[in-house]
């Protein structure tokens, strides 16, 4: 099947574990897409090519068994968004989410040399979305798969090789790891994660251990939620001297998930002492980043991270949701999506993760129309194989790996969100008819 222009009808796209069973490993070929659309130093060109489907399947028969598998793999689950302007970026995201899974069950962050890592933030999003679409098994593979690779103390390196046999270099770790993990086994929960681990007794007690490990790690880091975390980089991955709100709110998150978790797994004793820190720990982000929240408290302009301090990761607080609105005017870009905080360089270019994040913020919390506003946006900068890049240049190029496995979860997250509050808006105005 050759390769089409999305907007030309659905494209099938193939199973990359075909090219991992095929020892090809999970990097697709790297080469040049287009015209480069280059501005200075350090920016990278568009990673991805659209045809390493043609350089490792070159078998038709095998292309059309991948093409069926593909099909099948959704019609198994669900494509939220169906029926809307936004079904088929949903599907591809999808699709790019199976394809970035490693045998070992690991997400890659993104297609390319640079990304073929497993982030526990980016996994962390990639699994809740793979549950939310009806994988819940693969879902849990995502997770399961940090659990004998925990830190003493139960943290978590900033990224590991897919094959689970250690880390590609000498990043330091990143606490925001754990708190993401945590959010996203307790969110997991709301989907059947409980029922799945009462038939598989042996990933119950990897998950336990790996939560186990987690909520150590925070409330050690946290004094047990009394005290702002020893410094570590976030998700802007650069060195700081001071806590910023994006490496705290997850971590703020991840109790709150815990507490969730362990209530699940009828373990009340975990489930009081991550519920007391989220408690206790709240205000302390609040006053210490309050009353204008941004990135290091009264320094830093707004970024990303006020995102991480509205719903769903925590209850809406109305100086947050001021600066929410706020982040979104400041960090507004000319290519038309959000750069990562309003004092990021200014170049012009649009970051698709934090973008599609403002959208799951959005759609969670009844903004409807402010989310499909930035998914339509999204939809529109889609590479022509129809993946979402991670980053849009000033001119409107695309830049960064396609896929990049945080945008595409947080897109099927977000449209997940709108149909539930299209369901919730349908069911109350059933009920008043009643």
């Amino acid at each position: 099947m050759a390769w089409a222009d999305r907007g030309a009808g659905r494209v099938t796209r193939p199973d990359r574990r075909w090219v991992l069973a095929a020892g090809a490993g999970l990097a697709v070929a790297t080469i040049t897409a287009g015209a480069t659309h280059v501005w200075g130093p350090g920016v990278p060109r568009l990673h991805t090519a659209p045809d390493w489907y043609a350089a490792h399947l070159t078998n038709r028969g095998a292309r059309a068994e991948l093409d069926l598998l593909n099909q099948e793999w959704l019609v198994s689950g669900s494509v939220p968004g169906r029926g809307t302007d936004i079904e088929d970026m949903v599907r591809s995201a999808l699709l790019d989410l199976r394809r970035l899974t490693a045998p070992s069950g690991a997400l890659a962050a993104g297609a390319g040399m640079k990304w073929n890592y497993s982030w526990p933030r980016d996994a962390a999003f990639g699994a809740l979305a793979l549950a939310c679409a009806g994988h819940l098994e693969e879902a849990a593979a995502a997770l399961r798969f940090f659990a004998p690779l925990q830190l003493p103390g139960g943290g978590l390196e900033s990224r590991y090789l897919l094959d689970g046999s250690g880390v590609p270099d000498a990043r330091p770790a990143q606490s925001d790891g754990p708190g993401w993990v945590l959010w996203a086994l307790g969110s997991l929960t709301a989907i059947g994660l409980g029922r799945l681990l009462e038939a598989q007794p042996s990933l119950a007690v990897d998950l336990r251990r790996l939560a186990t490990g987690c909520l150590d790690h925070l409330l050690t880091s946290t004094s047990a939620g009394t005290t702002l975390p020893v410094v570590t980089a976030d998700f802007w991955e650069v060195e700081q001297s001071r806590a910023s709100l994006g490496l705290v709110a997850p971590m703020l998150a991840g109790l709150r998930g815990a507490a969730t978790f362990f209530t699940t797994l009828d373990d009340p004793g975990r489930a009081a002492r991550a519920a007391s820190a989220a408690a206790t720990f709240e205000p302390v982000i609040l006053s210490h980043f309050g009353p204008t929240f941004q990135r290091h408290g009264d320094r830093g302009g707004r970024d990303a991270g006020t995102a991480m301090l509205m719903p769903p990761f925590t209850d809406e607080q109305p100086a947050v949701l001021e600066a929410w609105l706020g982040y979104q005017q400041g960090a507004a870009r000319a290519s038309g999506g959000l750069a990562p905080g309003t004092d990021w360089w200014q170049h012009g270019e649009s970051w698709t993760p934090q973008t599609a994040l403002v959208a799951f913020n959005a759609a969670s919390s009844g903004r409807a129309p402010l989310a499909k506003q930035w998914l339509t946006w999204l939809d529109s900068i889609r590479t022509p194989w129809g993946s979402l890049p991670e980053k849009v240049l000033n001119d409107g190029a695309p830049a960064g790996p396609a896929p990049l496995a945080w945008t595409a979860a947080l897109v099927v997250l977000a449209a997940y969100e709108l149909d539930r509050d299209r369901q919730i808006r349908t069911d109350s105005v059933a009920n008043w008819v009643r």
